[in-house]
């Protein structure tokens, strides 16, 4: 049965319009776009497109008209794939985020005033970490975007192609599915949508690394691409990929089963995959205790960014995304776990055997309390992590320190403070160790009391690590360096003082003085001597703590300068009646008050600076 002659006339027409647009026969054609000219010309060629296509379904066709439409179809949809992606490029530009780029910003996660790590010593390195600017950019898009109305309070989509180009895109898909091409249509938006996102990719610093460049790259490399990481993944996540995803459902949405999901897909798989990668080699990489605190960075900025995965990767189709993320912050928390572990061990066997001169603090003593004190900025995260003890067991025999892990007072303490506390013990221990190395057993006293001493001011200067360590087991740390300072006085200064006993001066049954001035002046030789070799020695041991310091002065002080003061007031009379008495008394109070200034500043003095003879 023959079509009607309208019907016939109809088609012939909107043939001929979809010819006319022929770029492979028409250089006009080759050289406009449609959906750039007249929007009256727009309509016409979309009506024409949607008569041929119903023309389709109609039985009555012939034959050669059926192969005419055919052919009129396969043109138009050539003609509409150049067009969807022309559109797509001309509305297509990098999300602005030169903000972020800004070398003099820097990000956090969850935990407020990270501390970048040294590996020499721990110590912050002033880079305290800001997140404002990319705050203000999630807070209002790009400038150049409007904020959707169904921007969450962590995701802000944002408009990436106006509106009107959009109804246009979403004309041309439907067309192009409903004529079967649906592949070619997503195979387009993905290819150019993809551009787009690497630009941005770029413009954030995120490079193209695979695991095994990642893995490959210095430590001190890392860290500066995980803080640059941080900041590009909330703004990939939250921004850049919830933005693609709201563009994909604003022109495939309705038009098919998840074809919006494919589109999205098609987009950001990749470009995810790449982001993800970076967190991934980071959570296998080798551990090692000064990576700890980036890899807690990363830890929170990615558990902070999963309930926004989530919604951003929430089909079935993406659902890799969202296990990919889920197991790299298991592995994270992991390594975590594993290098705290690590750490305990590597203080325990810390092998360094020569003692540091002066009995000052131990390097291990600063990296250790340093590194534990940073631990305590993080403790909101590890509380999370650490829920076991530390296994005290029998880790190594005959350490005399480990009941301290059984006092009371630690009891209902949370398994990061019992982590800590061990750290201080077996930190303890290592020193005690390293103390026998020095052959004055003086000096072992003074090493002790000068490290415990530092441990108990770092924990003292932080209130979150003071609060974990409690001031029951702060004072049980204080009672050790002041029984060490107490060891060191009765080591050096027992023999000395000994020296102005009256035992052994009296001579019993003499018709003189009763004094013995034989022995009185062995006894000031004696002194002379003793106290010249310690003032030798000891002005060239160093108690670095100033208040220490001149505390440590002042106890000398008060036991030497009475006893020798009360010596001299009973004895010189005998001496200075004898022959040459400038050789027994050399000192004068005031001398021996002066030259302990000199004690524990860490550098030798000249025995004639401040131990003058005493002039007749």
């Amino acid at each position: 049965m023959e079509p009607p002659e309208s019907t016939k006339l109809a088609l012939e027409a909107a043939e001929e319009i979809i010819l006319r647009w022929d770029s492979t026969a028409s250089e006009d054609a080759r050289d406009k776009m449609i959906f750039e000219g007249d929007r009256l010309e727009v309509d016409r060629y979309l009506h024409a497109v949607d008569h041929v296509q119903r023309s389709m379904s109609e039985v009555s066709i012939a034959d050669d008209d059926q192969a005419k439409v055919n052919s009129a179809i396969q043109i138009a949809m050539a003609r509409l794939e150049d067009e969807f992606r022309n559109i797509l490029l001309n509305h297509t530009a990098p999300i602005e985020t030169d903000s972020l780029t800004d070398p003099s910003s820097s990000t956090h996660s969850s935990i407020s005033a990270r501390n970048s790590v040294s590996t020499a010593d721990f110590e912050d390195d002033g880079d305290e970490d800001k997140d404002d600017d990319e705050d203000e950019l999630l807070k209002r898009g790009d400038s150049n975007n409007s904020v959707s109305y169904r921007s969450t309070s962590s995701i802000r989509e944002i408009d990436l192609i106006p509106s009107d180009a959009v109804i246009d895109l979403r004309s041309i898909a439907e067309r192009m599915i409903n004529a079967g091409y649906l592949r070619e249509c997503i195979q387009v938006y993905g290819s150019v949508r993809k551009s787009a996102v690497d630009s941005s990719f770029r413009r954030l610093g995120i490079e193209k690394l695979s695991i095994g460049d990642i893995q490959r790259l210095e430590w001190d490399q890392l860290e500066a691409k995980i803080r640059r990481w941080i900041r590009a993944a909330k703004v990939c996540i939250r921004i850049v990929f919830a933005s693609e995803k709201k563009l994909c459902e604003q022109i495939f949405e309705g038009l098919g089963t998840a074809i919006d999901d494919a589109c999205f897909m098609e987009t950001v798989k990749g470009p995810a995959i790449q982001l993800f990668n970076f967190a991934e080699a980071i959570s296998i990489s080798r551990r090692s205790p000064e990576k700890l605190f980036k890899i807690l960075d990363l830890h929170d900025a990615l558990m902070d960014l999963i309930p926004d995965i989530d919604v951003v990767f929430e089909s079935k189709s993406s659902e890799s995304i969202r296990i990919q993320a889920a197991e790299i912050l298991s592995r994270l928390a992991e390594a975590a776990r594993g290098i705290m572990s690590e750490f305990e061990n590597a203080v325990l066997r810390e092998p360094s055997r020569v003692p540091v001169p002066g009995g000052t603090i131990h390097p291990l003593t600063r990296y250790v309390m340093n590194y534990i004190s940073l631990i305590s900025d993080y403790k909101q995260t590890l509380n999370e992590l650490i829920v076991s003890k530390p296994s005290t067991g029998s880790r190594y025999s005959g350490d005399p320190t480990t009941p301290d892990m059984e006092f009371t007072e630690l009891e209902g303490k949370t398994p990061l403070a019992l982590h800590l506390i061990w750290i201080i013990v077996i930190l303890q221990f290592n020193l005690d160790g390293k103390s026998k190395h020095y052959k004055d057993a003086s000096l072992v006293h003074l090493f002790m009391m000068n490290n415990v001493h530092y441990i108990v001011q770092k924990v003292k200067g932080s209130p979150e690590l003071r609060e974990m360590i409690g001031d029951d087991y702060l004072k049980k740390l204080t009672g050790k360096f002041r029984q060490a300072a107490t060891n060191y006085q009765r080591a050096t200064w027992v023999r000395v003082l000994y020296c102005l006993r009256d035992e052994g001066l009296h001579v019993s049954g003499s018709f003189s003085s009763g004094v013995s001035k034989s022995a009185l002046r062995e006894r000031f030789k004696t002194f002379n001597a003793m106290f010249e070799e310690v003032h030798r020695t000891q002005a060239t041991w160093l108690i670095p703590d100033s208040q220490l310091r001149e505390e440590l002065r002042i106890s000398i002080s008060e036991k030497l300068i009475p006893a020798y003061r009360s010596f001299l007031g009973r004895f010189r009379i005998h001496i200075e009646s004898g022959k040459h008495p400038e050789n027994y008394i050399k000192y004068s109070v005031e001398d021996l008050e002066t030259a302990v200034l000199d004690f524990f500043e860490g550098y030798p003095v000249s025995q004639h600076h401040h131990l003058r003879r005493r002039s007749q």
